[in-house]
């Protein structure tokens, strides 16, 4: 079955192959902003150009050729990550929460696992859980995305050259039993290597790169945080990838690169964050396209996103024609660590005051300072701090990765419409997201695209006939 639905791939791909001539790359870079809309994109490229004051645009804005691309499920006008990113990876559409497996429950194969088969270096590299749905559409089929064993251990038998995640989050069952994953890793000869400390200590066989032991297995860390040099980011962990394939695979390689945070960050409507993680993966970006310079007649990039998250905008009801993005360089914690922050103030309910934290907000997020707090809003923060905090009577505001007491809600939309910035949900949206290429074969994706069609037009452009 799986040969009858890659013959199927193929058909979609000679479809459009008047648009492809020459040689075909050798190096494949697809590049995935998970949640990455043309709304924080925008709200990236303004802070890159009013804030910072670069003269040259983000690195996926200089790439040559730009498109658009509609996300829609098999089930819904608003996707999941698993079905675009078994849209993105296979060429199929399927069901919200369904992995590498068709509408009918059909498995469908991924152009990693096509390239693969050719003999080409792959590499599957993310800024959240290496299992997590959209890395997990390159080498698993599964009808559900949260099926981390099943999905760790077709990671184990994929034979991927080196993966590189957050963590991975099938060692242990619903109930804390240890897995046999780990043992699955070892057999199928995958070196893991924990942390920046040990990228030096990469061998010539698989790798599997993750957080250091004691951190998070589901996000890397936020920017905005200042998450430190112990900590992995995702331009750093490219390089790596980039030099392991090189080494390991000189004739030719495939590479996808998601920066997963964006979503994470839009989830939780937090623009400041947001904006700092379109940033780092745009200086992912620049290190495939400065190899692409070094290669321009052999290399092919594809930057897209699975789907927009937030339906953020640049330019609110509060500011109307204005936006103040300076503003988040005062911001020095994220939504999420700020909610983690307030959680572990509950048992120092009695010692903690509204002081305290005024004077956290103050030197955290620039309030009473920069982000002007009127007197009606600070009112509205200390009943809010009182209720949280003393009374604990605040609703949770939960989002798919995280859950908001109401006092780090007002706060962050204090912060949003301080800056300019607007939301329109803390889900996914239905709207068209971004294709920027550059390369071999870029000018397949210009114009209007549908998910379904880029893996197709990426294995034409890279096909052997």
């Amino acid at each position: 079955m799986k040969k009858h639905i890659l013959a199927a791939v193929a058909a979609l791909a000679l479809g459009t192959s008047a648009l492809f001539a020459g040689e075909a790359p050798k190096y494949i870079f697809y590049y995935i902003g998970d949640g990455m809309g043309m709304g924080p994109v925008s709200a990236a490229e303004s802070y890159w150009r009013d804030i910072r004051g670069e003269k040259s645009p983000l690195t996926m804005m200089q790439m040559p050729v730009v498109g658009w691309t509609r996300t829609y499920s098999a089930s819904s006008p608003v996707t999941d990550s698993a079905a675009a990113g078994t849209a993105l990876s296979t060429g199929f559409k399927t069901r919200n929460g369904m992995l590498g497996q068709d509408a009918d429950s059909t498995d469908v194969v991924s152009i990693a696992r096509i390239f693969k088969d050719r003999g080409m270096g792959v590499g599957v590299i993310t800024s959240v859980a290496a299992d997590d749905a959209t890395p997990g559409a390159f080498y698993a089929h599964v009808p559900y995305r949260k099926m981390f064993y099943d999905i760790d251990c077709a990671l184990a038998s994929s034979g991927y050259d080196f993966v590189g995640g957050a963590g991975i989050q099938g060692t242990k069952d619903k109930d804390g039993t240890p897995t046999d994953v780990l043992a699955r890793l070892d057999d199928a000869g995958v070196q893991i290597l924990r942390g920046p400390a040990e990228l030096d200590k990469a061998g010539d066989g698989r790798v599997l790169l993750l957080n250091t032991e004691g951190r998070p297995a589901w996000n890397i860390g936020y920017t905005i945080d200042s998450i430190g040099a112990a900590t992995l980011n995702l331009p750093q962990m490219t390089r790596a990838c980039l030099t392991h394939l090189e080494r390991r695979s000189p004739k030719g390689f495939f590479m996808m690169v998601e920066g997963g945070n964006i979503d994470h960050a839009l989830h939780g409507n937090d623009g400041g964050a947001a904006i700092k993680e379109v940033i780092n993966f745009d200086e992912a970006i620049a290190v495939a396209f400065d190899f692409y310079k070094a290669h321009p007649d052999e290399t092919l990039i594809v930057v897209t996103a699975d789907h927009d998250t937030g339906g953020l905008s640049v330019g609110n009801r509060s500011l109307h024609y204005d936006a103040r993005l300076g503003l988040f360089d005062h911001q020095r914690v994220s939504k999420e660590a700020f909610s983690d922050y307030c959680k572990s103030l509950m048992d120092k309910s009695d010692s903690y005051t509204w002081a305290d934290m005024k004077a956290y907000l103050q030197a955290k997020l620039g309030f009473f300072g920069p982000v002007a707090v009127s007197a009606e809003q600070e009112e509205t923060l200390r009943k809010l701090f009182d209720e949280t905090f003393r009374l604990r009577h605040s609703s949770d505001q939960k989002t798919l990765y995280a859950s908001f007491n109401a006092f780090a809600v007002e706060v962050f939309r204090i912060l949003n419409d301080a800056a300019g910035i607007g939301f329109t949900t803390t889900s996914h949206t239905g709207n068209p997201v971004p294709v920027f290429a550059v390369g071999v074969g870029a000018d397949a994706f210009k114009g209007f695209n549908d998910n379904s069609e880029i893996p197709a037009r990426i294995l034409k452009i890279a096909s052997e006939d």
